[in-house]
């Protein structure tokens, strides 16, 4: 190492001179003193080896995963894997790595990676200068910035052996920046509330007739009770109102005592007695449809058609269930009867040898199952689409909240949709439906503090409602929220498909491709397609944008541009990409930048196309 020393040392001759002052003889000392330490100095630095790791910078190899550099998440990171050689790292040299992500105009430092010599105490990650070797490094993330979108990444290493420095130029190692995941399309879903209006509206009425022990006369007190009261008023409603009659429905009992043969004799008279009993309501304005869809009447001539009877001869059933619900000693005892003993006669025998049993039976039981029930049902008629059309502009106070929601879908106006909400919130402010309605449209238009508040208002009038909750979550998305906005939907499930796959944009946004892909199920939508081509399967993408109904749309073939570029198919790029542009010149400028296609730049068809 110091065979190129040359070290001077002061000499003596035997006939040196005595004219020599010592004033002389220390100046020589101190010159030579100096010239020792100096190339003591050279020799030194000589040694350090970071000259020859300059020299031999170009042989050192990087590899960035991944390059281009990607956005995800809303930041960029990557790992680098270095090379080097033998006979190139300084033994005992600090080598501090720094990586930059240049734009025009401005640059970011990032976290360096330390690489230590073989013969270095420092801490870092060794590298052999005998044997060479490699260093992995991987970035923190970084916050993606809309400057990053053209740019590339450098390294910038400093070499340090003592106080000694150099540094090796820099080196452009990557480019950046993909930011695909920036199409996502702000399509989320809000829900529409339902109306719950009905063209035809099921009306029924029941009420019951009951007997003297083995007769089948209707009394007259019987009829004035009020059940019949209700059941007449119920016609008399239905013929103001042109409800639509079925037929009536008698079943005739008779209680489970006495002979069979009397007993079922008995309930057909009972049957009968009954009918004659409604003729005597008989309105000719009460019109109704049989089975054959004939218009009939309370006449005589039309008893078989509108008249249906059933008879029970003995009603064990009714009996049981009436004994299940009284409060009798014995019932449990009478009970096992029912169970034990399956037919009528032996039951009777058996629960008569209950003498006490017996006489509460017969007083509190029997007379309530020897009736006839009488059912009547019908259609009521709603007002007709034109009606509630008209009513909506002519007479809005006359309408139900129903006929109001229904209203606003039999148009596809939504500033129509909207005055009709708003004319239902005015009228009917309680009703939770009304606000929110209101609220989607606003949503449509774009109106997010308008559509806010609203929401705001159904939220108060339903807490917890699956279907606020999902509206809400949009809002917050929109705002910037989505951790809000997921908590959101993650609390609407239960109101459809609709919040699931607004956290699928979620998702794209949070770089989790794999659960938007979830979220979304089968979908066939941009966002779908984008899912799935950010998890890897661009194949899969291209296949479900040509479903989607938005395969026409320009954003759809630039979409499929860049999955042909990341199959590395320059025909693909090329025509999706034309096809494109032809329907949005404004994507030009946004397909000269990408990274996506970065290797499809000196291309002449897609130069041509970009510039």
């Amino acid at each position: 190492m110091f065979k190129n020393l040359i070290i001077f040392a002061p000499h003596s001759e035997k006939n040196q001179s005595k004219s020599i002052n010592k004033k002389q003889t220390m100046k020589n000392l101190k010159f030579q003193t100096l010239t020792l330490a100096v190339a003591t100095v050279v020799a030194f630095s000589g040694c350090t080896g970071l000259g020859k790791w300059v020299k031999n910078a170009d042989k050192i190899t990087y590899k960035v995963t991944p390059d281009p550099l990607q956005m995800h998440g809303d930041s960029v990171g990557f790992s680098i894997s270095g090379n080097y050689p033998a006979k190139i790292f300084p033994k005992k040299a600090t080598v501090t790595v720094t990586p930059y992500i240049k734009w025009a105009g401005g640059e970011k430092a990032l976290k360096p990676c330390v690489l230590v010599g073989e013969k270095s105490e420092a801490k870092g990650q060794k590298i052999s200068n005998s044997t060479g070797g490699s260093f992995n490094y991987t970035s923190d993330k970084v916050a993606y910035a809309p400057e990053m979108k053209v740019a590339t990444l450098e390294l910038r290493c400093n070499g340090a052996v003592k106080s000694k420095t150099k540094d090796l130029p820099a080196k452009k190692v990557a480019d950046g920046t993909i930011i695909t995941p920036l199409l996502v399309q702000s399509d989320e879903k809000p829900i529409m509330a339902k109306d719950n209006f009905q063209k035809t509206i099921p009306r029924s009425i029941s009420g019951s007739i009951y007997f003297v022990i083995n007769q089948a006369q209707v009394r007259a007190t019987e009829l004035k009770s009020d059940e019949m009261k209700a059941f007449k008023d119920f016609i008399t409603l239905g013929v103001a109102k042109k409800y639509a009659f079925h037929p009536i429905n008698i079943s005739a009992y008779a209680s489970p005592d006495g002979e069979l043969a009397l007993n079922s004799h008995l309930a057909e008279d009972r049957a009968k007695e009954t009918v004659k009993s409604l003729m005597d309501w008989s309105d000719d304005k009460m019109n109704t449809k049989d089975k054959k869809d004939k218009s009939v009447n309370f006449t005589e001539g039309s008893v078989k058609e509108f008249y249906q009877t059933v008879t029970t001869a003995e009603d064990w059933d009714g009996f049981k269930k009436a004994m299940e619900a009284s409060s009798l000693k014995d019932k449990d005892l009478i009970l096992r009867v029912l169970t034990m003993y399956p037919d009528g006669p032996s039951r009777q025998k058996e629960i008569k040898n209950l003498a006490k049993t017996w006489v509460e039976v017969a007083d509190k039981i029997l007379p309530r199952l020897r009736r006839s029930v009488i059912t009547l049902n019908a259609d009521e008629n709603s007002r007709t689409d034109a009606q509630i059309t008209t009513a909506l502009t002519a007479s809005p106070d006359s309408l139900s909240i129903e006929e109001f929601l229904y209203g606003a879908t039999l148009t596809n106006d939504m500033n129509t949709k909207i005055t009709i909400y708003k004319k239902a919130e005015a009228k009917y402010p309680q009703d939770w439906r009304c606000a929110n309605n209101v609220a989607y449209i606003l949503l449509t238009q774009n109106k997010l503090a308008d559509a806010e508040a609203e929401l705001k208002k159904a939220d108060g009038l339903s807490a917890n409602n699956p279907i606020v909750k999902n509206n809400l979550g949009i809002c917050a998305r929109w705002k910037g929220d989505r951790k809000a906005a997921m908590d959101l939907y993650k609390s609407a499930t239960a109101a459809g498909t609709e919040p699931t796959y607004n956290m699928g944009i979620i998702e794209i946004q949070n770089g989790n491709y794999g659960a938007a892909v979830a979220d979304f199920g089968s979908e066939n939508s941009f966002n779908m397609a984008l899912a799935t081509l950010l998890n890897g399967n661009n194949e899969g993408s291209m296949a479900i944008i040509d479903k989607s109904k938005t395969k026409e749309d320009a954003i759809s073939f630039y979409l499929k541009a860049v999955a042909s570029a990341r199959q590395g198919k320059a025909d693909g790029v090329n025509n999706n990409l034309r096809s494109a542009l032809q329907k949005d010149a404004s994507l030009k400028a946004m397909a000269k930048d990408d990274a996506e296609f970065i290797k499809f730049r000196d291309n002449a068809d897609f130069k041509g196309m970009i510039n």
